[in-house]
């Protein structure tokens, strides 16, 4: 019982503390250590050098080349304009009469291709301010309509999404980025819907009620201890500016190729070029004694990716006006994303080896029945809201647990593709609890506050992807994967 309450108190703090800007890399051992301290024949300085650094240094051994190669594309394809052009572009086709759907579909357009989202959100707010102020839609509508297009469906649910959140199950489960696609594509379907409706019916009341814009400044300058928050996901807001000069932009199609290019070469890869590869050699010490299906789906968003970028800077030479300085801060803003979630992924592994923790697995890996997916959601979405990152609890979750519920889904009949997608479509609902560190950049980005724009964000990016995620539990237990 003590055990169980150790470890219940240490994720308490763990989201409590966080959530006041406290840095994970320290956060993280600091409360593994004293787990294991209270904790009854648990070996204090073996739980922090050989569990919870074991378990951080796998996690960066899998996942380094795709944040950081993730970082440099989206900072790319920020400072050649492409972000900036791709945008506008939508908004200016469908108008200030759809200017919610507008900012939603320039935000999945990019998110969906591998931007970040922080860079997204910065590129996209003041297209967004302009265009609310003219079709007299409340500023404090802006956040969840971001939060829609930026931290749902393009994040979890569509097949072959770039987004970490898609790459970690794969060595897992043995999947690419495509899993269940069929499935995932209703998915996102169901969390776009949803999500356009609720924010469509708030604008008709606050029209009904003459609400109007608000009295609201275009830019909002974000409160220095919010810095902290978006530091931790690696980016700067010190060197954002929501408004640039004028400058050389790339033309549509321009911008447009490089997203375009990073899709269609995943799904190459995946379904031709990898799967006709000579990979026996994978079966050697060497390289690691592993096979092809654990492998495949990271080999191929890395070679997307890099071909995306080489080709984004060879088209974009003359609008990368410092080249070096844009690669150096691609490639930083990756360093801090992955070493807290590495420290998250410790944390739990210092969790796991615990006696502790063996009531605890049994109690979650009941919860469902015969059904592990219902076990696989819950663990998931729970560790997710606790840790504030969704990356970070579906981490926790398959480092301790993976084995397990592949173990259950296999017994059960149940695709490991499926189970992929499960899983990243459970990290989209809790962990956008309003201590969550992108929630709070982006209200920060805004100039509002949570009282002010927190509802629309908790019904678009929780209780709306919880509710696709049952319905995808539903319809992948009754028909399977497609």
């Amino acid at each position: 019982m003590i055990g169980i309450t150790a470890i219940a108190v240490a994720l308490l703090l763990l989201m409590v503390l966080a959530y006041r800007g406290i840095s994970l890399l320290i956060l993280a051992p600091v409360l593994a250590v004293l787990v294991a301290l209270v904790s009854v024949d648990t070996p204090l300085l073996a739980s922090y050098t050989q569990v919870f650094m074991g378990a951080a240094g796998d996690f960066i051994v899998r996942f380094f080349p795709l944040f950081l190669l993730g970082a440099v594309f989206g900072k790319l394809m920020e400072d050649s304009g492409s972000a900036e052009v791709l945008a506008g572009a939508i908004v200016k086709r469908l108008g200030d009469t759809r200017a919610i759907l507008a900012v939603v579909l320039s935000c999945a357009v990019m998110t969906y291709g591998g931007v970040s989202l922080f860079v997204v959100a910065f590129a996209v707010y003041p297209i967004a301010a302009a265009l609310f102020r003219q079709a007299n839609l409340p500023k404090r509508l802006i956040p969840g309509t971001i939060a829609l297009g930026a931290f749902t469906f393009t994040m979890t649910a569509l097949p072959g999404t770039p987004a970490i959140q898609n790459a970690i199950p794969m060595p897992y489960f043995g999947t690419s980025p495509f899993a269940a696609p069929g499935l995932g594509i209703l998915t996102g379907l169901v969390m776009l819907g949803l999500g356009q409706a609720w924010l469509s019916r708030r604008a008709r009341q606050a029209r009904d009620a003459g609400e109007g814009y608000g009295n609201h400044p275009d830019v909002a300058a974000p409160a220095p201890h919010l810095r902290e928050h978006a530091a931790g996901e690696g980016f700067d807001l010190a060197e954002a500016t929501p408004h640039r000069p004028p400058r050389d932009l790339p033309p549509l199609p321009l911008a447009l190729a490089p997203i375009v290019l990073v899709i269609a070469l995943n799904l190459l890869f995946t379904a031709v070029v990898i799967p006709a590869m000579d990979t026996g050699y994978l079966a050697e010490a060497t390289y690691g004694a592993t096979s092809i299906e654990s492998v495949a789906g990271v080999w191929s968003v890395i070679a997307a990716l890099v071909i995306a970028i080489v080709i984004l800077i060879a088209t974009n030479t003359r609008r990368l006006e410092d080249l070096t300085t844009t690669l150096d801060s691609g490639a930083n803003a990756s360093l801090l994303p992955i070493f807290n979630t590495a420290s998250l992924v410790g944390f739990g592994s210092v969790i796991a080896s615990l006696a502790a923790f063996e009531a605890i697995s049994l109690w979650v890996t009941s919860v469902g029945g015969d059904n592990p997916l219902i076990s696989l959601a819950i663990a998931v979405n729970l560790l997710a809201g606790m840790t504030g990152s969704a990356s970070g609890g579906m981490s926790i979750a398959l480092a301790t647990l993976g084995d397990t519920y592949l173990t259950m889904g296999q017994a059960a009949g149940i695709s490991p593709a499926l189970m992929h997608r499960v899983t990243a479509v459970a990290t989209g609902g809790l962990d956008a609890l309003p201590h969550n560190g992108a929630v709070i950049t982006l209200l920060s980005i805004c100039g509002l506050s949570h009282r002010q724009a927190y509802l629309d964000i908790a019904v678009v990016a929780v209780l709306i992807p919880i509710i696709s995620l049952v319905l995808l539990i539903a319809l992948g237990t009754l028909v399977g994967t497609f």
